[in-house]
């Protein structure tokens, strides 16, 4: 598995105009995970938020999930 994780959410869908079924990628786990532990870390900080901070984080705490994850 790539360091994303792959999608989060993956769907197929019947494309009417080109009569084929199309597969929607949408966020990947990486993404999904950093957003949901940016929930956290947001208001962990409240009022005194450090945006860039926070972001890298998130994106620290997806990255270690994912290592675990695919321990």
């Amino acid at each position: 598995m790539d360091k994303t994780g792959g999608p989060a959410f993956p769907t197929e869908a019947y494309d009417l105009d080109r009569k084929t079924t199309v597969r929607e990628e949408g966020m990947t786990l990486r993404d999904y995970f950093a957003a949901r532990a940016m929930q956290g870390l947001y208001l962990a900080e409240w009022p005194d938020v450090d945006m860039p901070g926070i972001a890298k984080d998130a994106y620290t705490m997806a990255d270690a999930m994912l290592a675990e994850k695919n321990k």
